[in-house]
């Protein structure tokens, strides 16, 4: 197949000759025709010299298909059968034949001994190019699962340990570009294509000079956030740590105010406090929980406190866990560079001024400050039971928190790579690590993203050096600036959106691969998660030990979050204690990219659905029908055409293309415009420890609560609805006017 080619001379500075913006239409990729493959491959018999033309014209409506990039490209072969059909061509220009015998037998044996030389040189020709033709016109289609454990045992621990040391010993740069460029070297030696940086400038919220203080007006006594009392030595010689504990892009100043404890701050919290107390300008003691943090803070400042005071209960945490004196760094930038919120900060782009993206005060503490702050020993434990910290309702205490940070503009810089498809190459699963950022304190988790992204790169690069090749095309991205809100992740996705809205089949994050226990987590869309499974099934039977499995759909606090909440990719995420990790991701990695029909599972979604509809809230019932719906014709779209299509048999290139097309965007139809801040826009998620009701859903309900308005939360409802609707109609659509091209080209 051919597909258009893109004018690399069109291409701005930076980018990829497989990601061009500039022509949306095109797949973005371009293929060199290889003659022999197409002569040799069946099917190609029935193109004439001008039917890529004439396709174009007669089947004009395919165009929304985003077929233009896979139009039959004109075969040379009927050049061939016309000299061998068309006998006016040969007698027109024949000689008359002479008439002396002698003389024709003469030549005769000429023609035949010149034939017979020919004959045999061209089977020498033939023999030792093909003898020295790369493999790599190879389908990788057939592969199986004994090759993906051909290639990934090639993974080896001790490697992924060295990788993981080296990056260590450049944490403490403070040039952002070192930790780049080695990650860019390393992945070039190993023969990934195309490895470049991709640079953004963007407004990045730092720590002061000296780190932020919390006094008690009772006493005068001054405390750090980790609860160790200010000193004129400890300002000189502040510790990383202890600068770095401080919210990104709060508001700065100094606020002096009563503590009012809010406990975790949903709605039910806040509607108790504001009828007991008066609100306005003070100081929130907030316990981190399962709401998202930027939820939690909207209500806040909606209902008027002035600052908050926020920490980490430690019964909130596993009993061998001790936090007591540790700080922690916490952005409330939504996502992506401030400075140009929903479009990339590229050159030209119009830049806002903003410095903080809230009116609050916000200063994350250690549990033992708290336990100082309300006159209590730490979080206790009696007979099991860990009793939380909690200011006792009539005491009253008065605080002056200061909060000091600098806003600038930095670079934040994405290591992008390619391994090209074979046979989709127009098709893109991306697998996304972050590397360290200076100016940020991200602790070491990021050295082991990375550490494991380039061990698979490495195993799958000595296959690619043996002629395979993955059917679709893999693009490992290495993320910048994701402690300050995943910023390098989103302003590529925000550069690249049309093209990766079209073309990306699955995200798989490799953010968090060691969790530090013995449990496997993973977290991955409905769609995947059927495939999730099987993978751990059959990895933990191998070794004799087969934990009950836990996949579930919640709300990613990683680099994916572009991906799932503002294209609604499909997306995977395996955490672990070792290099069963490598394992993991890379079967469904390679599954993903090799498989001719995509592994994706259409009926969890509806089924997702349905079981997110189990409660007693109001309305739920206005929305059963159309989920109802939704299921019975996905239970339909599942035998009638993914059963036929998974048999090799009945499986119709362009009928799997089609399918393939319905299986990746299905979930887009589950994104709503606008979302509670913190909350996903992709309404098929939710939240951990929660049940698994839509966390969009519930969030209404709540605010609803809060607000006693109903208009609100009915809207949403019929948002809801509609999204049920629209991906039974897309499905029903798309599978219309795929029969329509069929008989027309029948």
């Amino acid at each position: 197949m051919a597909y258009q080619k893109v004018n690399a001379d069109q291409r701005a500075p930076g980018h990829s000759q497989y990601l061009d913006n500039d022509d949306l239409q095109a797949t973005a990729l371009d293929l060199e025709w290889d003659m022999e493959k197409e002569l040799e491959e069946p099917g190609f018999d029935q193109f004439q010299l001008d039917s890529a033309e004439n396709q174009n014209l007669e089947h004009a409506e395919t165009a929304d298909l985003n077929l233009d990039s896979i139009q039959p490209a004109t075969s040379p072969k009927g050049r061939f059968q016309r000299l061998q059909e068309e006998s006016d061509y040969i007698t027109h220009y024949a000689r008359s034949a002479p008439k002396s015998n002698p003389c024709n037998f003469c030549r005769l044996l000429k023609i035949f001994c010149t034939a017979i030389i020919l004959f045999i040189f061209g089977i020498l020709i033939g023999y030792y190019a093909h003898k020295n033709c790369p493999s790599n016109a190879t389908s990788s289609g057939t592969l199986d699962l004994q090759l993906y454990q051909e290639i990934l045992k090639t993974i080896q621990a001790e490697d992924i340990k060295k990788s993981f040391r080296n990056l260590i010993q450049l944490y403490k740069s403070e040039d952002d570009m070192e930790i780049s460029k080695k990650i860019k070297i390393q992945w070039t030696s190993l023969g990934l294509e195309d490895v470049q940086f991709v640079n953004y400038s963007v407004l990045l919220n730092l720590p002061g000079p000296a780190p932020s203080s919390v006094t008690l007006s009772s006493s005068s006594q001054c405390f750090h956030p980790d609860g160790q009392p200010c000193s004129e030595e400890a300002r000189k010689h502040s510790s990383q740590d202890l600068l770095y504990s401080y919210a990104a892009y709060s508001a700065k100043g100094t606020l002096k105010a009563e503590v009012i404890d809010v406990s975790y701050g949903n709605a039910d919290d806040l509607k108790r406090i504001k009828k007991m107390k008066n609100v306005t300008n003070r100081i929130a003691l907030l316990k981190l929980g399962r709401l998202p943090l930027l939820y939690k803070l909207s209500l806040l400042e909606k209902a008027g406190f002035g600052g908050v005071l926020l920490y980490i209960d430690p019964c909130d945490l596993p009993k061998t866990t001790n936090l007591s004196y540790d700080t922690f760094m916490v952005s409330l930038n939504p996502g992506g560079d401030p400075s140009t919120p929903g479009y990339p900060s590229i050159d030209g782009s119009f830049r806002q001024n903003r410095s903080n993206l809230t009116s609050l005060l916000v200063q994350p503490v250690s549990a033992s400050l708290i336990a100082k702050l309300i006159s209590s020993p730490k979080a206790t434990t009696t007979n099991n039971a860990c009793t939380p910290l909690e200011l006792p309702n009539n005491e009253e205490r008065i605080v002056n928190m200061q909060i000091q940070t600098v806003t600038k503009f930095k670079t934040v810089t994405n290591v992008v790579g390619y391994l090209k498809g074979l046979t989709s190459p127009d098709r893109y699963i991306l697998v996304g690590s972050r590397h360290h950022t200076a100016y940020s304190y991200n602790g070491q988790e990021w050295a082991s993203s990375t550490a494991i992204i380039t061990a698979f790169i490495r195993a799958l690069m000595l296959r690619v050096k043996r002629g395979w090749r993955p059917d679709r095309t893999i693009v490992f991205c290495s993320w910048g600036g994701t402690a300050f809100g995943n910023i390098g992740s989103y302003e590529w996705g925000e550069d690249f959106k049309k093209v990766l809205q079209r073309n990306v089949v699955a995200y798989v994050s490799l953010h968090s691969p060691i969790r530090g226990n013995s449990s496997l987590y993973s977290v991955a869309s409905p769609s995947l998660q059927q495939l999730v499974a099987e993978k751990n099934n059959f990895n933990c039977s191998r070794r004799g030990q087969c934990p009950e499995t836990n996949v579930s759909s919640v709300q990613m606090q990683d680099d994916a979050d572009y991906f799932i909440n503002h294209l609604g990719i499909p997306t995977v995420r395996f955490s672990y204690e070792d290099s069963q990790l490598s394992e993991l991701s890379g079967e469904v990695i390679l599954q993903i990219a090799n498989e001719p029909v995509l592994p994706f599972n259409a009926l969890d979604i509806a089924l997702e659905v349905q079981n997110s509809l189990k409660g007693d809230q109001p309305n739920t019932p206005q929305l059963l029908a159309p989920a109802s719906r939704l299921r019975e014709s996905t239970e339909l779209f599942q035998s009638d055409e993914m059963r036929p299509a998974n048999d090799p048999k009945e499986r119709a290139p362009i009928r799997v293309r089609m399918l393939n097309d319905i299986l990746q965007d299905m979930e887009k139809s589950f994104l709503v415009q606008h979302a509670p801040p913190g909350f996903y826009r992709n309404i098929l998620n939710h939240l951990i420890g929660k049940s698994s009701q839509t966390i969009f859903y519930r969030s209404k309900w709540d605010m609803g609560k809060s607000t006693s308005s109903s208009t609100s939360m009915q809207n949403k409802v019929s948002l809801m609805s509609n999204s049920f609707n629209s991906c039974d109609v897309y499905k029903k659509s798309l599978l219309t006017e795929f029969e329509a091209t069929l008989d027309g080209q029948n």
